[in-house]
């Protein structure tokens, strides 16, 4: 427990009960995701990796009366590991699943506000960076990509050679 003054809790729930599942077995429909993690002095790795997970899913600081309404097992996304590290003693790799159901299909957009929208302006956390993005291929093939091609949106924006997004990422 963090008192005040000496850090941050992520919350007035410990998300950490919820949505941190080292036992957790990822599945091949799973979307994974690793994130560099520095949380503010206080606050445990166990607790700031499943901060991540909740509030890049289903996660609320507090109740809601909704709660009772969803399965929330369904929908959540799980820190299920996390990893010094190396040369680096306030960071971690927290990894992250992120069930399919939780995201509209076809929409790439979706998908990335939900997974680093809101969670990069969260104040349990120094600094966060997403890493790496493990999309199923299955989920994938649901993206149908620009109306014209992608060519045309290219050459309208002159930008080649990387991912194009259209989403709004920002922190709170």
């Amino acid at each position: 427990e963090t008192k005040a003054g000496v850090g941050f809790k992520a919350g007035v729930k410990d998300y950490r009960l919820t949505y941190y599942t080292p036992d957790y077995e990822t599945k091949d429909t799973d979307i994974l995701a690793a994130f560099r993690v520095t949380p503010q002095p206080g606050v445990p790795a166990e607790e700031a990796g499943a901060a991540v997970a909740a509030e890049s899913s289903t996660g609320t600081w507090t109740t809601v009366w909704t709660d009772g309404l969803t399965c929330l097992d369904r929908y959540k996304g799980r820190c299920y590991h996390i990893e010094a590290v190396v040369g680096e003693e306030t960071q971690f790799i927290a990894y992250v699943a992120y069930p399919l159901d939780l995201f509209e299909e076809g929409s790439v957009t979706n998908m990335f506000t939900s997974i680093v929208g809101n969670v990069f302006g969260f104040k349990a956390l120094r600094a966060l960076r997403l890493e790496d993005l493990r999309i199923p291929p299955a989920y994938s093939k649901t993206f149908q990509g620009p109306p014209h091609g992608i060519q045309v949106e290219r050459d309208k924006l002159n930008k080649y050679g990387r991912p194009l997004l259209g989403c709004t990422i920002k922190p709170k």
